[in-house]
């Protein structure tokens, strides 16, 4: 519980990915499919893929100036591809992306100061690898909340 900045957004950030794995762990290509409610495409798969589409995006493409990189699920035809495009049975293919895109954007990060800056697109400039790190804990806490309800409608299972 006493650490220093980095180690504790490295934690926290391992800690909410981890958290939704767990939310998924168990469950059959299929439940992994169901939808929220009518007309909504979320899914618990919807979310794994959704967040390799947003590591790749902040980590790689952003911070690590590649963007030579395409989307992973997403496409200009298909521009929410991550959740409308899940289907049960390629739901190992994207838990495989989700862990490969994890560990490249660590990688991306690794021996980089959190004061290391990258100008945005559509935002402008800088913005620094500390404000990475934050806002991924915050896009992970959030969809965390939508995989609880999401595991609960399908099984029950509640918790962390």
């Amino acid at each position: 519980m006493v650490s220093d900045e980095r180690v504790s957004l490295e934690s926290w950030l391992g800690y909410h990915r981890a958290t939704l794995l767990h939310k998924c762990s168990g469950l059959t290509g299929d439940q992994l499919a169901v939808r929220a409610v009518k007309p909504s495409a979320l899914s618990l798969l919807g979310l794994v893929r959704h967040m390799a589409e947003v590591e790749r995006w902040w980590f790689r493409i952003l911070f690590n100036g590649q963007p030579e990189l395409n989307s992973v699920f997403c496409t200009d035809d298909e521009p929410d591809g991550d959740f409308d495009l899940a289907e049960a049975a390629g739901a190992e293919a994207d838990f495989a992306t989700f862990a490969s895109e994890c560990e490249l954007a660590d990688q991306a990060a690794a021996g980089r100061s959190l004061d290391d800056t990258f100008a945005h697109p559509r935002r402008g400039g800088p913005i620094d690898l500390r404000w990475v790190y934050v806002h991924m804990i915050e896009e992970y806490a959030r969809h965390n909340g939508h995989a609880d309800i999401l595991r609960e409608q399908i099984d029950g299972v509640t918790g962390d």
